[in-house]
């Protein structure tokens, strides 16, 4: 018999226990032994519930029983998370956690003192929910050199930019409508300005790169500019806006960034819609690799968090080897990163369209139904920076998305 403990009983938490009852014997005779929920860790009371007496108020109680061997954090944050975790760790216990904030932050120092501990520090489901992306960038892919990776990181902006898409609705309503079901918290900054799918680009770069990303230092932008317009504009194009989290091999270095694109119907992830998520993986011999799947839930990500547990339990006594060095990658400046940019200006007349010539040089001019008065097109490639200063030469530029077609 294996015990755990499962620190937090909120969606993931309970999503945790209820994955471990429903499927109990198919999980054990994946694990060789019986997966025992010894404790839960939480604040409030669980009268009359299966759970009740295995709610403790105490982090202590389950640290220090000797019989707890893998520890499910759950909780979110960065602390007392990593205060938790990080004890847990050197008391000879394994830990599974679905807290990207955590792993972002301090993954690389965890996996260094699991291996010091001969335990192990698992994070599935920190990035991409139910989708089993870490797994195979430890394991599957290691015959490959990684040179791009893309994705949909994002259920909710990603459920936002599909309303938007589909339905001519703009960005507050589709927002609402988000909140509305449960898709966006309250306050949905994190969601709809990119940090959440910064983070997650960020663990995704250390893995294929083997050194420390931090998140702070990648470029990112939200959707919450982009207006229904937009998209009307995208139609005629035949493409899709998405919020893409994307590292890139250029040369010795790497540059990632979180931005809107414009993708057509020839990139991967132009059918990942609604609150799917969708990762693509390039490797420099298999080539292109498309991960797709629920981002985001209560029992997708449990699934994965117990996929963990499941793998925790079959290497008690063994450390999984994960690279991810804390040596800090230095990225590249993102201002040498090259796209071709999509560009609305809020005035159409011929002064205009000939000092766009003049600043931009041969550009495709794009048009869209039941839109007047503003000339919009698209540049030919060329890097951030000099799309920049070109840009700054026009006062009415009212919208910009950079273009993956």
């Amino acid at each position: 018999m294996v015990n755990i403990a499962v620190l937090g009983y909120g969606t993931v938490g309970s999503g945790v226990v209820e994955v471990l009852d429903l499927n109990r014997d198919s999980i054990n005779k994946r694990c060789g032994r019986e997966i025992n929920l010894k404790y839960i860790l939480d604040l409030k009371e669980f009268p009359g519930t299966p759970i009740e007496h295995k709610v403790v108020h105490d982090y202590n109680i389950i640290v220090n029983d000797p019989e707890v061997q893998i520890i499910v954090e759950v909780m979110g944050g960065v602390e007392p998370a990593y205060s938790f975790v990080k004890e847990a760790i050197l008391k000879g216990k394994s830990v599974c956690t679905s807290n990207k904030e955590l792993v972002a932050k301090h993954g690389a120092e965890l996996l260094a003192l699991s291996k010091e501990r001969n335990v192990n520090f698992l994070f599935e489901a920190s990035v991409g929910g139910g989708i089993p992306i870490i797994r195979p960038l430890n394991q599957s892919l290691t015959a490959d050199e990684i040179e791009e990776i893309t994705g949909i990181l994002n259920g909710t902006t990603n459920y936002i930019l599909t309303k938007m898409s589909e339905e001519g609705v703009d960005f507050e309503s589709a927002l609402k409508e988000a909140q509305a079901k449960g898709y966006a918290e309250r306050n949905p900054e994190a969601d709809i300005e990119g940090y959440d799918a910064c983070r997650k680009i960020a663990i995704l770069s250390s893995l294929a790169f083997g050194m420390q990303v931090d998140f702070e230092d990648i470029y990112t932008e939200g959707i919450s500019k982009i207006t229904d317009v937009d998209f009307k504009y995208a139609k005629e194009l035949g493409a899709r806006v998405k919020l893409l989290g994307t590292s890139r091999k250029e040369g010795e270095g790497v540059y990632a960034m979180v931005a809107p694109m414009m993708i057509n119907a020839n990139h991967p992830l132009y059918c990942v819609n609604d609150v799917f998520n969708g990762i693509s993986v390039r490797g420099n011999v298999i080539g292109d690799v498309m991960f797709y799947g629920s981002g985001a839930g209560k029992l997708p990500t449990a699934s994965a968090v117990v996929a963990d547990v499941v793998d925790a339990t079959k290497h008690l006594g063994t450390n999984i080897m994960t690279i991810w060095s804390s040596k800090k990658l230095d990225l590249l400046d993102v201002k040498k990163a090259s796209h071709r940019f999509f560009v609305r200006i809020g005035k159409d007349n011929e002064e205009i369209k000939e000092k766009v010539s003049q600043i931009f040089g041969r550009v495709q001019v794009v048009k869209a139904k039941d839109v007047t008065n503003e000339y919009a097109f698209i540049t030919d490639s060329m890097a951030e920076e000099e799309y920049s200063e070109k840009a700054a030469n026009l006062t009415d530029i009212v919208s910009m998305i950079r273009v993956r077609l």
